[in-house]
């Protein structure tokens, strides 16, 4: 029997084991396919507290990992393939075996939606971005676009324009899906221009100095064009990472995991941080914190079921 099994080791699941271990929960945390999640591929975090001049994404997952072991964190080379939520004991089946917990906490993250198209994988960091607040800085008096045109596409685009010289946004409508404020905001601001009706089939990009075009198709004429850019920031949604979950936990209609104010799901015992239950910041400072919350929440759910008080050792 376990007290805490952690599910996913980003920041999000490495600070809720950092906290765990120190309050002698002795926490096991399923590292997965992808150890260190989507943080890993982050070539430089410039805005995690702490490293004034930065920290590459794998560094910070070394060091994550590192504290938590140092607390008797222990890490197993284990994927979680189903769960069972019913009851009490809590079980989470791996491949080779299973576990029984008293809590959960899911931090197994969400992966960007990608466009799939060529050169987009291969010059991420390079100029192909998934996260305006994190690269938007790189990108000061240069052109870039943006795809996308829901309300995040829209939020990104704005942010960029404080840096960008240019924003040009690049949607599949003849129209933002965005809400009727930020198309406002947008369409007044004169650092931004729409390309309508046009989806992105290759990034085009130089092996020295990384992107600096799209192809561009235009949906209802065939047209091919090719637009100059510096950059190309991708919104078109992510995916959580929450299929063995499906049937045992609630789910917003975007596929994010719901919980309270507290990291709470609507199971009892089980709890999720980060990007998994997250679909406004998903910054790794963020999911650090909802990662302590969801450990310090784990001990008082112990401490309440075991009829014992809660000692707030962490």
């Amino acid at each position: 029997m376990k007290n805490v099994v952690i599910i996913g080791t980003g920041p999000a699941g490495l600070t809720a084991a950092i906290y765990a271990a120190r309050a002698e929960l002795e926490p096991i945390v399923l590292t997965g396919d992808t150890p260190g999640g989507q943080v890993t591929i982050t070539e430089t975090l410039d805005n995690f507290p702490g490293f004034p001049d930065g920290i590459s994404g794998f560094e910070l997952f070394q060091n994550l990992k590192k504290q938590a072991e140092r607390f008797g964190a222990k890490l197993v080379s284990e994927t979680a393939i189903s769960v069972d939520f019913s009851k009490q004991p809590l079980t989470v089946k791996t491949r080779t075996g299973e576990y029984e917990t008293k809590t959960v906490i899911i931090s197994t993250g969400s992966d960007p939606r990608k466009l799939n198209v060529p050169g987009e994988t291969e010059n991420v960091g390079k100029g192909v971005s998934y996260c305006a607040t994190c690269d938007g800085f790189f990108f000061r008096d240069k052109e870039v676009v943006v795809v996308g045109g829901g309300d995040s596409a829209v939020e990104e685009a704005l942010f960029l324009t404080k840096f960008a010289s240019k924003v040009s946004i690049i949607h599949r409508r003849d129209r933002l899906r965005a809400g009727a404020h930020l198309q406002s905001r947008a369409e007044e601001n004169e650092k931004i221009d729409f390309v309508w009706n046009s989806v992105v089939t290759e990034v085009l990009a130089d092996e020295t100095t990384g992107v600096n075009g799209v192809k561009l198709k235009n949906v209802k004429t065939e047209e091919e064009s090719v637009i100059k850019t510096d950059g190309i920031f991708i919104f078109i949604g992510h995916i959580p990472n929450t299929e063995i979950f499906k049937d045992k936990i609630d789910f917003d209609e975007s596929g994010i995991i719901v919980t309270d104010s507290r990291q709470k799901t609507n199971v009892p015992g089980v709890f999720a941080a980060g990007d998994v239950q997250d679909n406004i910041y998903r910054q790794a400072v963020t999911s650090a914190g909802a990662g302590a919350a969801a450990a310090m929440e784990a001990e008082k759910f112990i401490a309440e079921m075991e009829g014992t008080s809660y000692p707030g050792k962490m």
